[in-house]
């Protein structure tokens, strides 16, 4: 699809979901639809590293946690708002993005997945496991990073004060204009020189080397570049439910998003978005069948491994090609 394709689609979608929250005033629409920009926004980023990159990373939701907890605790422990600690801490992730990405500089395949899963799962235990008396408030004691509890009343963006009931259609729009960013800044990056030198570098890495792709300075690049908006969500994420807690380390979190990326259509632009798209959906409609749930997105993951490799988007392009 051409640039003008790419543009046309994206305002459609956005003239779309700008109109959503005034046609379905329902608060519980409002809420799962802002969740889905959310995970629409770390998935893209997301799929800068594996799909683009060619990079089994696990550490995109750690880095999600690191932006929702720096955005908690400068709020929390310096009284910040979280409008400036929300920037803040995505930078943050951005330090912490490319000291995983130098751990990772020797490793290749399965053992950057290993490695970047267990920073993970370090820094979930650093946060369970501190219990040791920080601070006090109301509750009583609470460790440095809220331990079990989490964190809690850290501020929040005001919009409670400026629209009253209506405040969930501020951190609607909020969310909005975070993928709406987010998704532009992918496709800039997957059509533009650093996403060739991706792209090069997976596919052919030994070539690459030769042309003077140096796979130091790239790998370091898309590291970066994806956890900006990571930690961005991430941070949004603490703001619109008032606390964060250690299960945004969630393993089946991990594994949803992962799918969602594998349904959509790896390495491809509107890809992980449509796989957001289409995954909330199901598991919205599984709500009423707890005990089918996962067995039922398990099944639909399966059918898109087996009859979809590509995914909706290579479904999508395979029918154009064909038209054509």
């Amino acid at each position: 699809m051409s640039w003008k394709g790419h543009l046309l689609v994206g305002l459609v979608l956005l003239a779309l979901a700008i109109a959503l929250p005034f046609v379905f005033q329902v608060n519980y629409v409002i809420t799962q639809v802002t969740l889905l920009f959310v995970w629409g926004t770390v998935v893209t980023q997301w799929n800068l590293v594996y799909g683009v990159a060619g990079i089994f990373s696990l550490a995109q939701m750690a880095l999600f946690a690191v932006g929702a907890y720096a955005a908690a605790m400068l709020g929390f422990y310096l009284e910040w708002s979280l409008w400036l600690a929300m920037p803040v801490a995505a930078l943050i992730t951005v330090v912490v993005s490319v000291l995983i990405g130098l751990a990772c500089l020797r490793l290749r395949g399965p053992y950057v997945a290993l490695l970047t899963l267990a920073i993970a799962q370090v820094l979930y235990l650093v946060i369970v496991n501190d219990t040791d008396c920080f601070t006090t408030e109301g509750s009583g004691c609470l460790p440095f990073f809220g331990g079990v509890r989490g964190l809690t009343r850290f501020g929040e963006l005001g919009f409670r004060e400026w629209l009253g009931q209506d405040w969930r259609l501020g951190h609607y729009f909020v969310a909005l204009a975070l993928l709406a960013l987010a998704l532009p800044f992918s496709a800039v990056i997957m059509r533009g020189p650093l996403g060739l030198a991706f792209r090069a570098l997976r596919d052919n890495p030994g070539l690459a080397r030769s042309r003077g792709i140096s796979r130091f300075k790239y790998q370091i690049w898309v590291f970066a570049l994806s956890a900006f908006f990571t930690g961005l969500a991430g941070a949004f994420y603490a703001a619109n439910f008032k606390a964060i807690g250690p299960n945004v380390f969630s393993f089946s979190l991990l594994l949803f998003l992962i799918a969602m990326m594998t349904v959509g259509g790896i390495g491809t632009l509107w890809g992980p978005l449509l796989g957001a798209l289409l995954l909330m959906g199901v598991d919205e409609g599984l709500k009423e069948v707890q005990d089918w749930r996962d067995i039922g997105l398990g099944l639909l993951l399966v059918a898109f491994v087996i009859l979809l490799p590509q995914g909706l988007a290579g479904l999508f392009t395979r029918r154009r090609e064909r038209a054509d």
